[in-house]
């Protein structure tokens, strides 16, 4: 018999490589080459199969604009993340760490949306026993809920046409493999095209489809980036799988606003959504200590109050240690050199170690300004004000910048009962907000005097 041909493609970007080598030519990383048989295709473009006529060209005055219509999953936090629920012939990958919840979550909306559409959960790692013995665990009402225990893609493409359900789950995309490829499941080419085969199943017959991604060790989708580019919607699941509370982000919506933040409790009856969750990023302390400051962050349209805190002391090796825990390293060493430099607090010598309380990862820069509050704050052993919340972006100038939605942040901290803001002078209130006194500073400088004096 004649040998097959082969081929190397890469896993991270799909590259392909007549031979093997250390580095992909495509995308520069490194030991990503994996071997996969060349597939015999027809050339698409033979005078045999002839032209086929494109869609009509239209004026993009002439196409009307209509709002997509909805449906909630019957689950709160996991509608908000989404934009406002499920849209007919979406696709939406989720993708998250092993154990923390992302088949209790898909299962628990597919039991919800079963009582008023139909709902199929299509399982590849899990045997139809074990699923129904988790919904038992649960105590989830899915009478009316299909499933099938299946990874062979033109298997679930026939019962998909059959059944015609309105909302699909597959888990996991990447044990769905397809006849036509004869590379293993999971591999970039047959992640690739299952994706794409039920993208398109999804547009021509209106089924939301739910795809469920394995993650690499770096906390990112597994397989290629095309993936991602593919389906509309693209949530991730965060948090300590050994913390009772999990975070839903979205990183990607073509129906919605991204960077959406739904917050859950993982409890014995499944995952619930938290309605008031700056709670939870909030230390319950009985008295002011040292090192902590809250500020207002924004996660997509919802504000949240975390509390940061900071611990710095005496190094005792040459090179001072500087940890970060929820937000950016790079930037913390930025910032301690500005504090130096325009505010004359030296921490060359000192260990600064800084958390987001929670679990919770801030990646704005408005979290400049409380990082060095609380800085500030431990160095001198003086707790800060009661009642005090912060936000700014520090700029290498020492000024402080403006927050977005900064009224909305003035908002939530009021609701929540503080009654100090130190803020941006751009933030200002144009109108009093009652029961905030609201502080603007337009340097770090002023910001470490106004707080030199309430202290």
């Amino acid at each position: 018999m004649a040998k097959s041909k082969t081929h190397y493609s890469c896993t991270e970007c799909g590259g392909v490589s007549n031979k093997w080598v250390g580095q992909c030519p495509a995308c520069e990383r490194w030991n990503t080459l994996v071997e996969s048989v060349v597939e015999s295709s027809v050339n698409r473009f033979s005078s045999a199969q002839g032209l086929v006529k494109g869609a009509p060209v239209m004026r993009l005055a002439d196409i009307e604009a209509i709002d997509v219509p909805r449906f909630g999953t019957g689950i709160d936090e996991f509608d908000r993340v989404l934009g406002g629920g499920l849209v007919a012939g979406g696709v939406v990958l989720i993708g998250g760490d092993p154990g923390i919840g992302k088949s209790t979550l898909l299962l628990q909306a597919l039991a919800n949306l079963s009582k008023f559409k139909r709902a199929l959960y299509v399982s590849g790692e899990e045997s139809g026993a074990q699923v129904a013995l988790r919904a038992r665990r649960l105590v989830i009402d899915a009478e009316n809920l299909q499933l099938q225990a299946e990874i062979q893609l033109e298997k679930i493409l026939s019962t998909l046409a059959e059944e015609k359900p309105d909302v699909a789950v597959i888990d996991s995309i990447q044990t769905v493999y397809s006849d036509a490829l004869s590379s293993a499941p999971g591999s970039v080419a047959q992640v690739r095209e299952c994706a794409a085969q039920l993208t398109r199943v999804a547009k021509q017959s209106g089924i939301t489809i739910i795809l469920v991604g394995h993650v690499t060790k770096e906390g990112t989708l597994a397989g290629p980036r095309v993936l991602e580019h593919i389906v509309d919607t693209v949530l991730y699941f965060e948090g300590d799988t050994h913390s009772s509370f999990r975070l839903v982000r979205a990183f990607k919506n073509r129906f919605g606003a991204v960077n959406e933040l739904g917050v859950f409790a993982m409890t014995d009856k499944g995952l619930k959504g938290v309605s008031n969750p700056s709670a939870l990023f909030l230390s319950q302390h009985d008295t002011q200590v040292p090192g902590s400051c809250v500020m207002v962050t924004q996660e997509g349209t919802r504000p949240l109050l975390v509390e940061i805190q900071a611990l710095v002391d005496a190094s005792h090796v040459p090179n001072a240690r500087r940890l970060t825990v929820g937000l950016e390293q790079n930037r913390l060493a930025m910032l301690l050199a500005v504090l130096h430099k325009h505010a004359g607090v030296a921490a060359f010598d000192q260990d600064v170690f800084i958390n987001a309380v929670g679990g919770v990862k801030i990646t704005e820069p408005a979290a400049d300004l409380p990082v060095l509050l609380a800085i500030q704050s431990s160095m001198r052993n003086k707790p800060l004000p009661r009642g005090l919340v912060a936000f700014g972006e520090v700029g290498l100038a020492g000024e402080i910048r403006p927050a977005p939605r900064g009224q909305e942040r003035l908002r939530e901290a009021a609701k929540l009962g503080f009654s100090i803001a130190l803020v941006p002078k751009a933030n200002l209130p144009k109108q009093k907000i009652e029961g905030l006194q609201v502080i603007g500073v337009e340097r770090i400088d002023q910001a470490m005097n106004q707080v030199r004096e309430m202290q």
